[in-house]
């Protein structure tokens, strides 16, 4: 039978990190490739005791259809929290809980993209993003950005020249694939630029609080006076991955839109893990979960680091993360990570090579490493071998 697929399908590819750790499920490779949290850290019994509790005290309602907003009192846990971290203003009811923060990329794509509308980024971007967004036909417009964040000269220069921009998608925290985050003044002068013109941006936030050291940065959600920034939160990174909770922050105009994607997608997120991740908050102390994950994170970015540091030729420059889960290498010109990909997983080493997250193609020197999912021991001799990978280019 020959099958007639929708044209849109011809913008869906494998993802490159999908690809990558079929691989890596041999538990000999040494990986760097995925975005894994330690899953030594999940807090497995006491999921076991809240989902008992649950499901004793209202087990009818937790295994029930609910509303397409999510469950209130979580909402509004999810409301306090972010206002206590990251300086905004939010209530309950300006949070839609959503099934894992793709679903949210994907919708905000199904709510403002027309084929052939334009989504702003950094340069380079979440791999995620650009594989939602695709879907809806976009162009990718890049923007320059530096250890500070995204140029805000840059951006004023693009969005004078796009009459079609409709999204403008960044993570300043940590960013997923480089590790940078962006400084207090770069988010104001990226505000005060984005304040000029009619556009959303998405503000992808899952790693903000697993900052090493110092203060946690205000959002661009704090400062937004238009009602212009959505932005994105999720429990995968300081919860379970697995439970598939996120959510995102919107005007109500935005919000009602989501609602009616949402409902048409899949009704509602689901009901019982957001009663057990609401009496998970209600009896122990998330916070104090979180700084277990910081310490162990920040101890597994120091070894990689140094192991780098040792390692690798000087040719070599690599990003000093201040929290996340990735840092970011630039190798010399003429040097091809995927080609350095091959020669590693011979050694039995995998990682994402950069080309991936840069949406217009290019930058094939680069690539992303990942530090959460392995202990010190592994990170260490998975950089030196790398390293040695590295020196046979006679650099």
């Amino acid at each position: 039978m020959k099958i007639k697929f929708a044209d849109r399908m011809g913008h869906f590819r494998a993802s490159d990190i999908r690809e990558i750790l079929k691989v890596t499920a041999d538990p000999e490779i040494i990986s760097f490739a995925g975005g894994l949290p330690a899953p030594e850290l999940f807090p497995i019994e006491e999921l076991k005791t809240v989902t008992a509790e649950v499901l004793e005290r209202c087990g009818r309602e937790a295994l029930q259809y609910s509303t397409t907003e999510g469950y209130l009192p979580l909402r509004e846990k999810i409301a306090a929290r972010t206002n206590a971290k990251f300086g905004t203003a939010l209530e309950g009811g300006d949070i839609l809980v959503m099934s894992g923060s793709q679903q949210a990329l994907d919708y905000a794509g199904k709510v403002f993209l027309d084929d052939g509308d334009a989504v702003i980024c950094e340069s380079p971007t979440y791999l995620g993003a650009i594989s939602a967004f695709l879907g809806y036909s976009p162009r990718f417009v890049e923007v320059a950005t530096d250890d500070d964040g995204m140029d805000p000269r840059d951006l004023e220069r693009v969005l004078r020249s796009e009459p079609r921009a409709r999204i403008i998608y960044v993570i300043p925290d940590f960013q997923n694939p480089t590790g940078r985050t962006w400084s207090v003044e770069r988010r104001e002068a990226f505000m005060d630029v984005v304040r000029q013109f009619d556009v959303v941006v998405v503000e992808d936030n899952p790693y903000g609080e697993l900052r090493f050291q110092g203060p946690i940065f205000p959002a661009l959600k704090s400062m937004d006076t238009r009602g212009q920034v959505i932005l994105q939160g999720t429990f995968s990174k300081v919860f379970c991955p697995g439970m598939r909770i996120a959510w995102i922050a919107a005007s109500p105009e935005i919000m009602e839109k989501f609602v009616f994607v949402k409902q048409a997608g899949d009704l509602h997120t689901s009901t019982i893990s957001q009663r057990e991740i609401d009496a998970y908050l209600e009896a122990y102390d998330i916070e104090e979960h979180v700084e277990k994950l910081v310490a162990l994170y920040r101890e597994r970015c120091f070894v990689m680091l140094e192991a780098m540091e040792r390692e690798f030729p000087p040719s070599v420059r690599f990003v000093r993360p201040d929290g996340g889960l990735f840092t970011w290498v630039e190798l010399p010109e003429g040097i091809n990570a995927r080609d350095l990909l091959s020669r590693c997983l011979k050694e039995k080493v995998a990682f994402v090579p950069g080309g991936a997250f840069y949406p217009n193609g290019g930058h094939e020197n680069t690539l992303r490493l990942n530090f959460s999912n392995m202990p010190p021991e592994r990170i260490r001799d998975g950089i030196g071998l790398m390293g040695k990978v590295l020196r046979s280019y006679s650099l």
